[in-house]
């Protein structure tokens, strides 16, 4: 399958629910007017019925050999009804001239790398030769229509481009199998171009309008230039590796490196004096140190052991990567919920409550899927419904490969780990010794495992439903001190919440009555199995980003635990080949 074709697949499906998003977010409200004759002349253009048989020929073929990536076939449909709404007249260029609009628009493409995107897809380097070839033609003699055609198109399909890379990404994310909302119709190209930036009088403010309004996506966004400032500044050896922790009042060969480099990366403040000729590892170095580790997904304990020497020795490149792999899957998520969601961000082991303004409500520790061999979903789902004191129902897959291998070895393991024996129905088998017959039951999944609830359950005292295929939810735990691992990565799937008292009263905050205080009675109550119903469905996000901002606007890095950063690093650099 060519290339182009298969990005054609992955950014084609905007759904149409973000179609309407869409609309409302870059007409102010209003839906998009209807193509009519005033807009057929937008570019100025004196066009006969049939229009300049070079844009044609260009259109039709979907090839424009000027172009970096000359096949434009994923977008041959917008382009050709653009050209037709405008009688194939020229769109950006006018007596020969470029018009404001279209110099707008190249200035927006030869800084796509502050976006996070690559320039050069958008033909970046190349405008200004092409501007100055055409200014030149001017003055010896009128360019050819050829050479007009190949202009305009060009300009047309580059913005497109751009337009729907910073709108909703440039790889669909269903080629990760991640239950993101891309599906559905794609984004009406042709009719935002003509109707919000061939005319516009700032298309750049109107294109911008397109990109995710959320406060994550424009911090991360904000600090991109920032590290790659600190990028151009930290380019020296790497710091000495050690055998054994260097700890604060150690000598350590790497002090004076170690020294200048946390102050260009801004975790010792600019002004801190610091002893080029030290060799102990002591003082604002110790303090620097603990900044640093906290912005790396690591305990902030000071000591200078192998895997903080390796953190500090990632190449600068490779953070500024993360940034720009996260700002793409930012474009992935909806541009706006009926309800600020609850979003889970795996390599963070974090979960935050968001407010209506885009602010965090508060944040959560939280243990995800991997040890196990289960990796937790990325996807948008509503949560429905909070169970109290739940029942754990083992899936299928831990009943046979894990459940049943532990009978085998005990038979008492069902009464000693709390757990019961019970039919399809929900009636008990047994919760004491299992017998082989049992024991065939369980192996057959005709008879099904489940543990009791309570202080001993591995969900915890609540979990937080949003029904899904791979049946992952949010829940406590009975096992508490797990959360003070840096790598927290211990569950099956499901996503284990610290404390999810707050969290539960937030998601039951549209339910009269259910404050704080009653959830924590009621997880601490009697009554097992209580299901409550939410009023209104709150929305979930399970996201994965390896850089992020934090609510002290810094930066923070985290390990590529799924590898899906590498994943995603070889689809873009093949997504327009």
């Amino acid at each position: 399958m060519h290339e182009e074709a298969r990005f054609s697949a992955s950014v084609d499906d905007c759904s149409d629910k973000r179609r309407r998003r869409c609309r409302k977010a870059v007409a102010n409200g209003e839906t998009f007017p209807a193509f009519s004759a005033e807009h057929s002349s937008a570019a100025g253009q004196t066009s006969s019925a049939s229009g300049l048989p070079a844009l044609h020929g260009i259109v039709d073929s979907a090839r424009n050999a000027d172009l970096r990536w000359p096949d434009f076939t994923a977008y041959k449909t917008e382009v050709a009804k653009l050209y037709e709404t405008n009688g194939y007249s020229l769109l950006w260029v006018q007596n020969g001239r470029v018009r404001p609009q279209g110099q707008a628009v190249i200035t927006l493409l030869q800084n796509a790398d502050a976006k996070g995107l690559d320039t050069e897809d958008y033909d970046g380097s190349r405008w200004q030769s092409r501007l100055l070839k055409l200014g030149q033609r001017n003055l010896d003699q009128k360019p050819s229509e050829q050479e007009l055609a190949s202009f305009d198109t060009a300009l047309t399909v580059s913005a497109m481009r751009y337009i729907r890379a910073i709108h909703c990404g440039r790889v669909n994310p269903k080629e990760f199998k991640f239950q993101l909302d891309m599906g559905g119709e794609q984004l009406p190209l042709a009719e935002f171009i003509q109707t919000q930036v061939v005319n516009a009088g700032d298309p750049a403010a109107e294109i911008q309008k397109l990109e995710p309004p959320f406060m994550g996506y424009r911090k991360l966004l904000a600090l991109l230039p920032v590290y790659e400032g600190y990028a151009k500044r930290a380019d020296e050896p790497k710091l000495p590796a050690v055998t054994k922790t260097v700890r604060p009042g150690q000598p350590y060969a790497g002090v004076a490196r170690l020294g200048q480099f946390l102050q260009v990366i801004g975790d010792i403040p600019a002004g801190a004096q610091l002893n080029p000729n030290a060799t102990l590892y002591d003082g604002a170095l110790v303090e620097g140190v603990k900044h640093y580790q906290d912005r790396h997904g690591e305990t902030p304990t000071g000591d200078l052991d192998a895997r903080t020497i390796n953190e500090l020795n990632t190449p600068p490149a490779v953070r500024i990567r993360q940034i720009k792999l996260t700002l793409e899957r930012w474009r992935w998520i909806p541009h706006s919920f009926p309800q600020p969601p609850v979003v889970v961000n795996l390599p963070e082991y974090r979960v935050r409550a968001m407010n209506p303004d885009g602010s965090v409500a508060f944040y959560k520790n939280v243990i995800i899927g991997k040890a196990y061999g289960h990796k937790s979903p990325v996807f948008e789902k509503d949560i429905q419904y909070v169970v109290f004191r739940p029942y754990w129902e083992v899936t299928p897959s831990i009943q046979r490969g894990e459940i049943v291998p532990h009978i085998l070895k005990d038979p008492n393991y069902i009464a000693k780990h709390n757990f019961e024996v019970v039919t399809p129905k929900g009636e008990v088998v047994t919760d004491n010794q299992v017998s082989p017959e049992v024991l065939e039951g369980i192996r057959s999944l005709h008879l099904m495992v489940r543990q009791k609830p309570g202080d001993t359950n591995s969900l915890g005292l609540v979990k937080i439903i949003f029904p899904n295929p791979e049946n992952v939810y949010l829940h406590g735990t009975d096992a508490p001190g797990l959360f003070s691992q840096d790598v927290r990565d211990f569950s099956h799937g499901c996503v284990r919440v610290e404390n999810p008292a707050d969290l539960v009263a937030w998601v039951l905050r549209n339910n009269p009555g259910w404050d704080l205080e009653r959830v924590k009675a009621t997880m601490n109550g009697e009554k097992n199995n209580l299901q409550v119903n939410l009023v209104t469905r709150i929305p979930v996000l399970i996201v994965y980003g390896t850089a992020t901002v934090n609510e002290e606007n810094q930066i923070r890095f985290f390990d590529d635990i799924y590898g899906y950063d590498a994943d995603l690093d070889k689809a873009l650099a093949a997504v327009y080949r």
